[in-house]
């Protein structure tokens, strides 16, 4: 029989689902010493903890493959300035060299027309008139002045002889000449020299040059082509 509960008798409070369900039931704090684990799965354990760890890397060998790299791009760096400075001061001796070149180029027509009046004075009117002698005789001296001072400027006039062979570096055809007796594509006649600054051709000589005849070849030329006067 059911014993009657009295008045004070604790309450027992049925859990929902009954004593017999573990589905839900919570677990934190219940302690676990004394429960055998053998045999119990390891689900959920990660891969990583099961695969060895790497070797470390060794800091030696990191370091000297740092220092050759930084050996290697100073000394790009080195070469580099030194391609520049040669560069640089290769600029500035040939803008030191030329600079006189647009003045070169201007005076050339003084010089032109210096030759012109002493090649206009016919030789008999100097023989006749002293005065006449005498003014040519200065412009003559203003001439090679002039020249001298060319020269030491390193400037050197084209004048190629009748003869000799044309130098399409240094000679500009005008015209040419037929039946002249002198192989084809030598110089006949020259209109106007030209000048050299150095290396650098200021103006070339105007020349008139022979053309060879049909059944004509360039033959031997002479013995004092391609030379300078």
């Amino acid at each position: 029989m059911e014993r009657r509960r009295e008045k004070g008798d604790p309450v027992e409070v049925e859990e929902p689902g009954g004593a017999g369900e573990a589905e839900g039931v919570p677990t934190e704090g219940v302690p676990t010493e004394g429960v055998p684990t053998e045999g119990v799965p390891t689900v959920g354990v990660p891969a990583e903890a099961a695969v060895p760890e790497a070797p470390a890397e060794d800091p030696v060998a990191r370091l000297e493959a740092e220092v050759a790299n930084l050996k290697d791009q100073l000394l790009r760096a080195l070469a580099e300035t030194e391609n520049s400075r040669r560069r640089s001061q290769r600029e500035r001796d040939e803008a030191v060299r030329y600079a006189a070149a647009g003045f070169a180029r201007d005076m050339l027509p003084v010089a032109d027309n210096l030759r012109r009046a002493l090649d206009a004075v016919p030789e008999e009117a100097m023989a006749a008139d002293e005065s006449l002698k005498t003014l040519a005789d200065g412009v003559g001296l203003t001439e090679r002045q002039l020249i001298a001072a060319f020269e030491r400027h390193g400037i050197r006039r084209v004048a190629p002889e009748p003869g000799e062979r044309f130098d399409p570096h240094l000679h500009q055809a005008m015209f040419e000449v037929p039946n002249t007796g002198q192989p084809a594509g030598s110089i006949v006649q020259v209109m106007q020299p030209g000048y050299l600054l150095h290396d650098r051709l200021l103006r070339p000589a105007m020349v008139g040059v022979a053309k060879g005849s049909a059944g004509e070849g360039n033959g031997a030329a002479p013995s004092g082509n391609g030379t300078d006067s």
